[in-house]
Formats: C-alpha cells, structure tokens, sequence
C-alpha cells in the first residue's frame, strides 16, 4: 500500500490541523500543544502518530494511518508493542506485520458538566488506605480492568459503600500520558447490584470533577457495549474516533 513508503511531512502530531477534522478527537485531548521533550511522533499526508509507552497512537485516513504505524515498528521494533489506529487501519497494518489481540474501542469525550444525579451524594473519594479493599473489588467484579490502585497515572479514586460499609461500586481519573487530559478508567459495579444506577452515579461524579477541574473529561468505550454508550450519551459525552487496539506478535524466534 502506499502508506508504506509515506514520506513524513514533520514530527510534530499538531502540524497539520487534523485536529479540527471528525475522527481525531484522540489527537485534539491527547496531544500536548506544548511539545513535551520526549515525544516521539510522526506525520504525513492525512495521518499523525505518537508514541505512548510501547504504544503507537494514529489518527487521520485509515491508509496513512497504518503507514505511520508500520513506519514507527520498522524505525523502533524494540519499544513498539502496541497500537491504537482508525477502524480498518489495522487490516492494512496486518498485511505487512503478525497483528494480534485485536479490540475495538470509541474515544469519547464531554466538556460539560453532566446533569445531576440523585446518588451522587454516596460517591466518596477513595485515598491510599483504601487500595487493598478496590483491588480485590476488582478482582472480584471487574477482572479485566485497565488501571489498578497504586497506578502513577491515576490522581483520584473514587466508590460508593453500602450501608455495611462494603464498596458497591469504584473508578478512578486517570491521565492521558502526552497531554495530562483526565481520562475515566476502571469503572466497576457489584455484579449483584447492577442496573440500581450506582455506576451512572459515579461516572457521573467522576464526570463532573473532571470538567470542573480540567475543562474536560474523556474515556474509551468498549466496541458494542449498547448499555455503556447508552449512559455515556445521557451523560453528554461525545462520540469521538472509532478505534482499533491491536498488539504486535513478537517473531518467531529464528531456527539454530
């Protein structure tokens, strides 16, 4: 494909305004304006990516895209691990490289505050004392979680008790690594307790300290989880770029 041999323009993500185009609302929140000195980041024709922790991130046109991926594995094999493309992207990605463990996601983001819930009051902010009792609730109800307790990234956790004193529900704000924007992670429910509106109470508070604090509040939403986009619109969140995340296969090793 023609990405492959895409010549970059500059290594600035920001140099092309993509970030005022539908799709690259990842680039818009996820990017630093002011360039950060250890920034790794490629752009051509269409397309912007950077690299974040063994991963590489690119918005833009699908084929240019996969291109700036394909060149960031080629150029540093040792550190990328990982990458977060446009839908579609990664089927291109995957002709010319072994792509793995692939998950689709939706960047979403709300610069307002959302409208009051009633059990927002219960919501309590969580601080260090409290990581033994949120790691083994999300062990227990959310195995698959993204950010635990003890996590750098994370400036707040947050839960709701039952009248026991037991956490019923738990999430955390976490922060996009470029450009420090908050990002919603770790949401989690009792099992036994779900559809009583505890986690729009907390998505809604964790919502609201973010936009009052930063102006902003994002989060991925996993691909086909009507029930999370459903509280998410009613939140007020914006649907921002379709996403694929997908791990790279290491070679195979060589034979003796």
């Amino acid at each position: 494909m023609q990405a492959t041999t895409l010549a970059p323009r500059t290594t600035d993500p920001l140099g092309q305004g993509l970030e005022s185009r539908d799709g690259t609302a990842l680039l818009r929140f996820g990017v630093a304006r002011r360039r950060p000195a250890d920034r790794i980041s490629w752009s051509g024709t269409g397309a912007a990516a950077w690299l974040d922790r063994g991963q590489v991130l690119s918005v833009g046109d699908p084929d240019a895209a996969a291109g700036l991926v394909l060149r960031a594995a080629h150029g540093l094999p040792d550190r990328v691990r990982e990458f977060t493309v446009p839908r579609g992207s990664d089927v291109l990605v995957g002709r010319h490289l072994p792509v793995t463990g692939a998950v689709e996601w939706v960047f979403r983001w709300t610069e307002q505050e959302p409208p009051p819930h009633a059990a927002e009051e219960r919501v309590q902010a969580l601080d260090a004392t409290h990581h033994d009792a949120l790691r083994a609730f999300l062990a227990e109800h959310s195995p698959a979680h993204s950010t635990g307790p003890g996590s750098s990234d994370v400036s707040l956790w947050a839960g709701i008790r039952d009248d026991a004193g037991q956490l019923v529900a738990c999430g955390a704000l976490s922060r996009l690594r470029d450009s420090g924007a908050p990002l919603m992670v770790s949401v989690a429910t009792d099992a036994a307790r779900r559809g009583e509106g505890l986690g729009a109470a907390l998505t809604s508070w964790l919502t609201r300290h973010a936009v009052r604090n930063d102006g902003v509040c994002t989060l991925w939403q996993l691909g086909g989880n009507a029930p999370a986009e459903r509280l998410y619109d009613r939140l007020g969140y914006r649907t921002g770029d379709p996403c694929v995340t997908a791990r790279i296969a290491p070679a195979p090793p060589t034979a003796a």
